[in-house]
């Protein structure tokens, strides 16, 4: 069964942020993961690419909407591929075989009887492109995520027929692990408990955007058309636009990742549309936390704001992923903090796993001709190391399965710090000045190289550049996943201690992780 995992369709407003480099490198990491455990993955990323919003930016910058789509999400792709993200699909919502499957599913829709006319009033946010429920006391209304005013809005628009759904909605978000995490279920049951009410699924009189079918002057509203992003991207090239064929492809999705702040448009509005259509629900839904910076809230009017590509220009790709995907519980709000961001990256990264390789190795080198120690008792599972590293390996890898990335770091980071200790407490390089050691130096270099071998295979989903040039520096092939669903994870056999063979030679040691030094601010 194939793996299906969406980040947000980003909105192509404006150019990336680290807000959607997060997310994208968590789901990064959890792609690489499922391909490593023998999934067959799909992993989705895109841009979401019509409204008001857009057409406004576009107008404000003198350009048509369409060259401002094409501009910002050229800037989304150079990014992820800068960031090497081992995304499988690319969605853009211009795509025209995007608008068909929309109009397909629409048709589906309204056959089911979902589809009324109504009035629309309220106040609207058109940087959130949503109507926002109580501002009424305001004298002077505006949203308080983006604080800018709201618009009043007085329109006959379409509308999906959301208060059908409330017990299939209620039945849904009890489900066990639908929503995650588990704050955010509470959220969303406090919502669903107030009452559904139907909502919007149409505008007038905004050209950029999707015409609806048989209703003219319509189009549809941005959120009705980007979540439908999703299936579209299942296409493959040379598939025609044809909604099963996509459903075929990979659907339903088994995880969508977004930020809390849509959480109720995937959790609630989405499972709605696809039960109208008579589509399968996605299997789980995760909301995660903002970031700020120095417990500032990021914006250019504070300048501010940690472009994601400056910041991978300046720090390298293993420093930004370590210290966000293990510094920060994935689910909860984090804060970047530029001094703890170096001492981890240093402390965990180059001293503790980077300096643990290096002197080992070069130990092991200088004393048993430039190879990996002979072994007669280091490959024991009784020995601390072999036991430290099972539990290392149990660890991370439910950790991983549930989206819990900073477990699976620390658990990672923990065998290295095992490591560490037992290499000095043995102190070959006192040891192996007195006669009657080597037997006992060879055994300990052994299983400390070993439990460098299994840091550097649990570092693959997480670190992927670093794992690599550790797996390089110890002579180890890199885990392949290529062979993805046609049997036994190759690394998984890999975890298993004592994979590594005596006698191997082992190359010039060099540094896996530089030091990372920020004299100025980022």
């Amino acid at each position: 069964m194939t793996y299906t995992l969406t980040t947000p369709l980003y909105y192509v407003n404006d150019k990336p942020h680290l807000g959607s480099a997060y997310t994208t490198l968590a789901c990064d990491a959890l792609a690489r993961f499922q391909r490593l455990r023998g999934e067959e993955v799909v992993f989705i990323t895109g841009c979401d690419e019509h409204g008001q919003k857009i057409q406004r930016t576009a107008e404000a910058a003198g350009l048509t909407p369409q060259a401002h789509c094409d501009g910002v999400s050229a800037q989304y792709r150079e990014l992820w591929d800068r960031w090497q993200i081992s995304n499988n699909r690319l969605i853009r919502t211009t795509d025209p075989r995007h608008r068909q499957i929309v109009e397909q599913f629409f048709a589906r829709v309204e056959a089911n009887g979902d589809i009324v006319e109504g009035r629309q009033q309220g106040w609207y946010c058109v940087a959130c492109e949503e109507f926002k429920d109580d501002p009424h006391e305001a004298q002077d209304p505006e949203c308080p995520t983006h604080r800018k005013p709201l618009e009043w809005r007085d329109e006959l628009n379409l509308f999906f027929r959301l208060s059908r759904y409330q017990q299939q909605i209620e039945d849904l978000i009890a489900r066990p692990g639908f929503i995650q995490p588990t704050s955010r279920r509470n959220e969303v049951e406090n919502f669903v408990r107030q009452g559904l009410r139907d909502f919007s699924i149409s505008r007038v009189n905004l050209p950029w955007g999707i015409p609806v079918p048989g209703h003219d002057g319509h189009t549809f509203y941005v959120w009705f058309d980007a979540l439908l992003g999703y299936i579209t991207a299942l296409l493959e090239e040379g598939d025609s636009p044809d909604l099963d064929t996509a459903l075929s492809r990979g659907w339903p999705a088994s995880v969508h990742v977004i930020g809390k702040d849509i959480l109720r448009f995937h959790a609630v509005y989405w499972p709605a549309m696809l039960l109208s259509a008579g589509l399968p629900l996605p299997a789980k839904v995760f909301g995660h936390g903002f970031l700020t910076r120095e417990g500032q809230k990021m914006g250019k009017s504070l300048g501010n704001v940690l472009d994601p590509a400056a910041l991978l220009e300046r720090c390298g790709r293993d420093a930004v992923r370590w210290y966000l995907l293990r510094d920060i519980p994935f689910g909860e709000d984090g804060d970047f903090q530029q001094q703890r961001f170096t001492d981890l990256v240093n402390n965990d990264l180059a001293n503790t796993i980077g300096n643990l390789l290096n002197r080992t190795s070069s130990m092991a080198r200088r004393w048993f001709d430039n190879a990996v120690p002979p072994v007669t008792t280091a490959k024991r599972l009784d020995h601390p190391l072999a036991q430290a590293a099972s539990q290392a390996r149990f660890s991370a890898l439910a950790a991983l399965e549930q989206l819990e990335f900073r477990t699976a770091a620390e658990s990672t980071l923990q065998l290295a710090i095992a490591a560490n200790g037992f290499l000095n407490d043995q102190a070959p390089w006192s040891r192996m000045k007195q006669e009657g050691n080597q037997e006992q130096v060879a055994n300990d270099l052994y299983a400390v190289l070993e439990a460098a071998r299994i840091v550097a295979l649990l570092m693959a989903p997480l670190l992927p550049d670093l794992s690599t040039r550790m797996l390089e520096q110890l002579a180890q092939p890199l885990p392949d996943s290529s062979a993805a669903a046609t049997g036994p994870s190759d690394w998984l056999q890999q975890l298993e201690w004592g994979g590594l063979s005596e006698g191997l030679l082992l190359p010039e040691p060099s540094p896996v992780m530089a030091r990372l030094e920020l004299e100025d601010p980022l």
